[in-house]
């Protein structure tokens, strides 16, 4: 033990778990962030709480481990507002508030909200921090919750307004614990009977189909899903958390599979007799509301969490452990199957036909521009160890049918269904990621929620770089608000939003500027942009009557 200040202590043991940004909005712990600046940390404040605990969410998605914010006691429930994206994606964000001191409770005082029952609905782990003696154990666990078994935000309220008062001098002993500043920080070995039951399945079926999920990101279990569908000639699809953990263009790749989806990877799943999920949980997004694979099929699951296998179909088979050893041991154990020639031929045909009904689209010179081109030309210009980062919505459709990842490097980071998450998300995966590239892909209706965080990059000199599909609405309520106004002009302003030229908003902020009208400008666009020293914003105008396909099933 030694004499130090709280806001020492805290400031260390942050840093010690590889945590090199902290994001808040102020007034909060100002003594602790000084002191973690002193340890080499940077302090990045946000214009709004959602804001910083999405540049959190997306700091910790990129780095694969625990990011952090901060927020004061009247900003609390707007940061639990913004960990529902974390919450939903498993994402590990740490979470510090403060509250009102014993004494000052339940007496009307000023900004009292009691924070509980909000962070309860966001976190996997949620405490009261009463004294500085328990203030070591619970920031610990903060930590050790956050990045172990099924991922999730933590949260720990600490008395004052500011949550500063715990933060004076004390006996203190800092105590680094590496191995939860990365997930996963243990790897379940799963029973090799279990194994052996998945394998039985796999040499039975004439129709074996994977759907890998975000735990085969979690775990980086890439590689070995692509060694054991190339073994076992099985073909895969995925959900949004799993894409490019095989490349887009392998030929056993179908593509993203559920509501958002191909709707060749609905097909193929449906004709499947038997799917084995990888780290998913398969929920109601993945299978498009339980519908693909129908009933009947054979289903087994690998997960990290034993309360999710079987909850959505009766499983033949369970796997309880890590994606990457599970899928090892299952490489281990079989022997190279034939060439389920038939089977294969079926999946091939299902894609080529897909192919067909969808290469105007990618390769459409039309102007306004279709988005489909646009996720072309991303892929296209997207570095080998690229980043992207993508709102919820039509562009999660767009991005995850036609944006391709293939190379090993390359990072995909999905929102997990809270729109406008994307851009402060991105910020907070570039400082994770350093001079790694980082481009966002988000609507100018995503854009809109929390296009002050630009200032905040700018303040920063951050360079990456944001591609505003900008069809001036939000497109994907146009369906539901026209037939409920009918065809006239009545609805218009319940979806559609005023032409802004988003470069030249950009520019007067101090960032670069850059409007595209035409499709054979925004490869070069995106190329120059990505060398900029500073932000950049593409206005890539978009036609709003291009609306992305319907699920199928």
């Amino acid at each position: 033990m030694a004499k130090m200040t709280g806001a020492r202590f805290v400031a260390e043991t942050i840093k010690s778990y590889g945590v090199d940004h902290i994001f808040f909005v102020p007034a909060v712990l100002y003594q602790l962030l000084a002191e973690f600046e002193k340890v080499g940390g940077k302090a990045v404040m946000a214009h709004s709480e959602k804001s910083a605990a999405y540049m959190a969410d997306g700091y910790a998605r990129a780095r694969n481990g625990p990011g952090v914010a901060f927020g004061q006691s009247v900003g609390a429930v707007n940061l639990a507002a913004g960990l529902q994206d974390a919450y939903l994606a498993l994402s590990p964000v740490v979470t510090l508030t403060g509250r009102r001191q014993p004494g000052w409770r339940q007496r009307h005082s000023y900004q009292e909200i009691d924070h509980r029952a909000p962070f309860d609905a966001v976190t996997k782990f949620n405490a009261e921090v009463e004294t500085q003696e328990e203030l070591p154990m619970l920031l610990r666990q903060a930590f050790r919750a956050a990045v172990t078994g099924a991922t999730a935000p933590t949260h720990l309220d600490l008395p004052g307004i500011s949550g500063a008062d715990l933060m004076g001098e004390g006996n203190f002993e800092v105590i680094p614990e590496p191995r939860f500043g990365k997930q996963p920080p243990f790897r379940a070995l799963p029973d090799p009977a279990d194994i052996q039951a998945v394998a039985h399945l796999l040499q039975q079926a004439e129709r074996p189909a994977i759907v890998a999920g975000g735990g085969v990101t979690t775990s980086g279990a890439g590689a070995e899903l692509r060694e054991l569908i190339e073994k076992l000639n099985i073909p895969m699809a995925f959900g949004l958390n799993a894409k490019g953990q095989v490349p887009d263009d392998h030929p056993l790749n179908i593509g993203m599979v559920g509501s958002y989806s191909r709707s060749s990877a609905n097909k193929f799943i449906r004709e499947a007799d038997f799917v084995l999920y990888v780290g998913s949980r398969t929920g109601s997004q993945v299978t498009h509301d339980w519908k693909i694979p129908g009933p009947g099929v054979k289903v087994a699951q690998i997960d990290v969490e034993g309360e999710e296998l079987g909850r959505n179909y009766p499983n033949a088979a369970s796997v309880l452990g890590d994606a990457r050893e599970s899928l090892r041991a299952l490489i281990g154990i079989m022997d190279t199957v034939a060439s389920r020639e038939q089977w294969l031929g079926r999946v091939a045909e299902i894609e080529a036909a897909w192919t067909a009904e969808n290469q105007e689209f990618w390769e459409s010179d039309a102007v306004p521009m279709r988005p489909e081109r646009v996720c072309k030309e991303i892929s296209a210009a997207l570095p080998d160890d690229g980043v992207v980062v993508i709102d919820t919505g039509h562009n999660a459709m767009w991005a995850g049918m036609y944006l391709d990842i293939n190379k090993p490097d390359q990072q995909f980071i999905r929102c997990a269904g809270s729109l406008g998450w994307a851009f402060p998300a991105a910020i907070g995966a570039k400082y994770a990621v350093g001079d790694r590239p980082v481009i966002c892909f988000t609507g100018d209706g995503g854009l809109w929620y929390h296009f002050t965080e630009l200032e905040t990059a700018v303040n920063h000199g951050l360079p990456f770089v944001t591609v505003v599909n900008d069809n001036r609405s939000f497109n994907q309520t146009q369906g539901g608000v026209r037939r409920a106004f009918g065809d006239s002009d009545g609805g218009d302003s319940v979806w559609k939003f005023t032409d802004v030229d988003f470069a030249a908003v950009a520019q007067e902020m101090g960032a670069v500027g850059m409007k595209v009208t035409r499709p054979d400008e925004l490869g070069a666009a995106i190329a120059e942009a990505i060398k900029a020293d500073r932000p950049v914003i593409i206005d890539a105008k978009t036609d709003p009557a291009a609306m992305a396909p319907l699920a199928w099933g």
